[in-house]
């Protein structure tokens, strides 16, 4: 297993197209509302159909705040390098650090020679790289005295002022695939940018072994280099192959690509509103998730070691990454795809995130102080799923007992996690009351919920129900899959509650599916609305007092056995 241990960054990869150039900046600024944390473009300079890359990020970076921006990759041999690390310095710069610089040796001669550029052997090509970076890295280190100087067999530079420098260590990441490419990021990148479509089995394992033994050789670490991968897929109700599926199958499968293949940053290859949305909403969560559990797991100790609880790692959070990945190699421009126009095209508002709750816990060591959300007892439906009389309670906590910050983060993500849930919850709600009254339109719905536009207002609903549904579905998933199992290991007093928590999730499940049915009852007829309020009712009352028993038994647990 190759896991380097770097955070999950998550990014897209939009097509710059020029024939909608609204459009793709509207896609590009989605990407920042729904909690994307990388957007990147194709760098073809040749391609007519595309607008220029190096324009529409510096356009892009001034809509934006947060997300980070690279090409996808850079075409070096239409791109002097001398001008573009100045290009590069003074994007980062009036971005705020916000900026990465994927290069790529070249491709597409016949195009590239007739916009004027030279073209190279595979091996020349490579060594033109590398001339790159130094002319590159001279350019923006501004603390060594003297000119830049680089007389190389592609580049020569003779006495070239240093500056500025970017705002933050810029990243190099390399769209590389044969050996001496693989060399080369070893000794001489911050990244290693594969496109997943391009590679064979096994690609990705020998690519790491050439990079990590290449980086040993140049005196540097393996961790200095960051495994970054362009991903393609598909979304359906049932899985039919590898990223064609669930959510829950997409983390699962990049999930064994973070802790198998050392993947640190996935970038979906879509212009698609709805799969940014899913990817950032569903999946990201999950992924991380799931490698956080995964890497806690293994750095727990084993039975037969003292009972001391271990101090979980700090839960991974979708912040925005201090090196961002940059995704790999484009695909050939004419085999692009121009996605379809939707019927009315909005720029998507962000859906507003739940306010943080600092009371929820301390910032400093001492008595537990994650606050479990109480159940207010407040029940909307006259239909009962179960029986709350007869939920178990665990082991009391010992009052004598001190906990770490880090102890406490776990329990405190718990609460966190739940919170969205609740939030978006009464965002059903609000928008069923919103539609029944006739105060949106369909257009101004998707806006809210961002995702694709439908025609009526029923579907609209529909489509964020559904979305909210699998998100409840994959979180449940991680929890019977990775959290129950090693609670209930690590302290057996605990098995009933879990047990009967396990009980609950299918219980939800059933709900979920009711609601799923009135909702199609619901689009078909104009007099579905009543039962479509019931099943949201049934679900809310189920939800909200489970998500309650379930952080007022565990969230202590979870810090006193060290599970993240």
């Amino acid at each position: 297993m190759s896991d380097y241990g770097h955070d999950l960054v998550f990014g897209s990869f939009v097509t710059p197209s020029a024939g909608n150039p609204d459009r793709t900046v509207r896609v590009a600024v989605l990407a920042e509302q729904v909690g994307l944390d990388l957007v990147t473009f194709q760098d073809h300079p040749y391609q007519p159909a595309f607008l220029d890359t190096w324009t529409l990020l510096s356009f892009v970076a001034a809509r934006t705040s947060r997300v980070h921006l690279a090409a996808n990759v850079t075409n070096l041999p239409l791109r002097p390098p001398a001008v573009l690390a100045r290009s590069v310095a003074s994007l980062d710069l009036l971005s705020g650090g916000r900026v990465g610089l994927g290069l790529g040796a070249g491709a597409f001669w016949d195009a590239i020679e007739a916009m004027g550029g030279r073209r190279l052997t595979p091996g020349q090509g490579v060594r033109a790289l590398e001339e790159a970076i130094e002319v590159v890295r001279q350019l923006w280190d501004v603390e060594t005295r003297g000119g830049v100087r680089v007389d190389g067999e592609f580049y020569r530079v003779v006495g070239a002022k240093r500056g500025p420098a970017p705002a933050h260590p810029v990243p190099i990441w390399l769209g590389a695939y044969k050996p001496r490419m693989l060399q080369l990021t070893g000794r001489r990148a911050d990244g290693w940018l594969p496109t997943l479509g391009y590679l064979q089995p096994g690609d990705l394992t020998k690519g790491n072994a050439i990079i990590d033994e290449a980086a040993q050789q140049a005196g540097r670490s393996a961790q200095d280099v960051r495994r970054l991968l362009n991903i393609s897929g598909q979304f359906s109700a049932v899985g039919r192959g590898p990223l064609h599926g669930p959510a829950a199958q997409w983390a699962e499968e990049l999930a064994e690509l973070a802790l198998g293949e050392g993947v640190g940053t996935f970038i979906l290859g879509s212009d698609d509103p709805d799969d940014l949305r899913r990817f950032a909403g569903e999946v990201a969560p999950a992924v991380r998730e799931l490698v956080a559990a995964e890497r806690d797991r293994s750095a727990a100790p084993t039975p037969a070691q003292p009972a001391q609880p271990a101090q979980p790692a700090q839960p991974a959070q979708p912040a925005q990454p201090a090196q961002p990945a940059q995704p790999a190699q484009p695909a050939q421009p004419a085999q692009e795809r121009t996605p379809a126009q939707p019927a009315r095209e909005r720029t998507p508002e962000p859906v507003a995130a739940p306010p943080a709750r600092a009371s929820r816990a301390t910032t400093t060591g001492g008595a537990f102080a994650v606050v479990p959300t109480p159940d207010d007892g407040v029940r909307r439906s006259g239909q009962q799923v179960w029986d709350e009389s007869t939920r178990p309670t665990g082991p009391a906590p010992d009052p004598e007992r001190t906990y770490t910050p880090q102890e406490q983060a776990t329990g405190a993500h718990l609460v966190q996690i739940h919170d969205g849930l609740r939030a978006e919850l009464a965002q059903i709600h609000d928008l069923i009351e919103q539609v029944a009254a006739g105060e949106i339109d369909a257009g101004a719905a998707r806006s809210h919920i961002n995702t694709m536009t439908m025609r009526q207002n029923r579907w609209t609903l529909g489509v964020y129900c559904e979305s909210y549904c699998r998100i409840v579905t994959t979180h449940h998933t991680i929890e019977d899959q990775s959290f129950f199992p090693r609670l209930r290991a690590r302290d057996p007093r605990l098995g009933p509650v879990v047990d009967r928590l396990e009980q609950e999730h299918h219980v939800i499940h059933d709900v979920l599916e009711g609601v799923d049915r009135a909702l199609v009852a619901y689009v078909g007829s104009p007099d579905g609305l009543a039962e479509l309020r019931a099943a949201v009712d049934l679900l809310t009352d189920a939800l909200l007092s489970h998500l309650s028993y379930e952080e007022r038994e565990l969230v202590e647990p979870l810090a006193r056995l060290g599970i993240a």
